[in-house]
């Protein structure tokens, strides 16, 4: 019995806090009576305890974690001098295909309004805020006036550009600065790390969280909690199947359904997997097959799996505003501009492993005074979300890999149709 509960992965343990903390909140919302055992006992002590200890371990790991990730990701792409365009390139597509995923995301938020009807105030929060400010103020705010206090205080879009810069700079002084980047490097290892063992308690903190919720909302929160699911996976379809085939017709007028006949199965390893690393040489092999040169694949592909994260823009963009409108919270033009700005920043950190992309959506939150406690009444769903938005994350990959090797005449055009089998090209650089 006890092997096969070692053998359930952290995701499934997720879902099953998740399930137990529904249950647990509507019982006691529907059949305890009694106000002692179930608010000063449960709801506000045992549950509030256990879910705001994991949301303040979550808020722990923000600041440190995006500023090393930062930091390393764009200190490590130094060799786009030598690649040239390809690499430029590539930077900009993957920026841009982020960017609008997660507008996207916003547009389907503001449309369906997914937190609508869950009061989320009523249990503890923010309500009836607006946040706003001019676009000369959101500029001047990115530009920190002491990057010490920026880091100290979790003020995090000062923390992201402090962090670029500092890449920058480590990026072209390599060989001046191998102590320094590899106090980075190993920083960035001891955090995520960090985020391994904090995600351990995670199951508990989304139980708490869960529990604490349901228990004082009851039937009427299970409705925007399944149109937020909703919400998510139709920006997914719209990034997957609309977006990216667009982008492939548009730059190479080849065909898109070609493309997903033969690229199936590595999107079903992706959804299977939840991680965009493991499914790197997956990947690879699979566009060699489509007569991409490896010369290209081999740099665009890990790359993508790093700051090329769509998936998780769209989900951090539906997040934004299932948070708002379960507080009552009206952002401003500004404040969507700087989520929009944030989720970019935030993939180029963002490791490509199960669901680090909820610790990045509390930097997200943060940017825009978001109350961080929503995270928990989606938490508990995310791993079957983190499936879907894989698949999409690595298709993306793909997408932007064959755009950019068409760009570089990097690609046989009769393979990629169908002419003739892959064979072993000649290398580019």
């Amino acid at each position: 019995m006890l092997s096969r509960l070692k053998k359930i992965s952290l995701g499934n343990w997720i879902l099953i806090g998740m399930l137990l903390g529904l249950i647990v909140g509507l019982l006691l919302n529907f059949y305890v009576t009694d106000p002692f055992i179930k608010d000063i006992v449960l709801m506000n002590n045992v549950f509030y305890l256990g879910g705001n200890l994991f949301i303040k371990l979550m808020k722990m790991l923000v600041v440190p974690l995006v500023f090393f990730s930062i930091v390393v990701g764009v200190a490590s792409i130094s060799d786009i001098r030598t690649i040239g365009s390809i690499g430029g390139t590539t930077i900009l597509i993957y920026l841009i295909t982020t960017a609008l995923a997660v507008t996207i995301a916003l547009m389907i938020g503001m449309y369906i309004q997914p937190g609508a009807g869950l009061h989320m105030s009523d249990i503890g929060g923010a309500s009836n805020l607006t946040i706003n400010q001019t676009m000369t103020d959101t500029i001047l705010n990115l530009v920190p006036d002491n990057p010490f206090s920026s880091l100290a205080t979790g003020d995090m879009l000062p923390v992201i550009i402090f962090g670029l810069l500092i890449g920058i700079i480590l990026a072209k002084l390599r060989e001046e600065t191998e102590t320094f980047n590899k106090i980075f490097t190993e920083g960035n290892k001891i955090m995520m790390e960090m985020t391994s063992i904090v995600m351990k308690f995670a199951p508990i903190g989304v139980f708490c969280l869960m529990a604490r919720t349901f228990g004082g909302l009851g039937f009427d929160g299970m409705l925007p909690l399944g149109k937020y699911v909703v919400c998510v996976l139709i920006g997914l379809a719209i990034q997957g199947f609309v977006i990216y085939p667009s982008l492939l017709v548009l730059f190479t007028r080849l065909n898109p359904i070609k493309f997903f006949k033969r690229f199936f199965s590595v999107m079903f390893f992706a959804f299977s997997s939840s991680t965009s690393n493991a499914t790197i040489p997956l990947n690879m092999e699979k566009l060699h097959e489509m007569g991409v040169s490896r010369d290209v694949s081999s740099f665009t592909i890990p790359l993508g799996a790093t700051i090329n994260m769509d998936g998780t823009a769209i989900m951090q963009g539906v997040a934004v505003m299932f948070a708002a409108q379960a507080y009552g919270i009206d952002l401003g033009t500004s404040a969507l501009l700087t989520v929009i700005f944030t989720a970019v920043m935030a993939s180029v950190g963002t490791a490509g492993i199960p669901s680090v992309g909820l610790v990045t959506l509390t930097m997200v939150f943060n940017s825009v005074g978001l109350p961080v406690q929503a995270i928990g009444v989606i938490f508990g769903i995310d791993h079957i979300l983190d499936m879907f938005r894989t698949a999409i994350n690595v298709t993306g990959d793909a997408i932007c890999t064959i755009i950019v090797s068409f760009r570089n005449k990097a690609i046989d055009l009769d393979i990629y149709n169908g002419k003739k089998p892959p064979e072993e090209e000649k290398h580019i650089m």
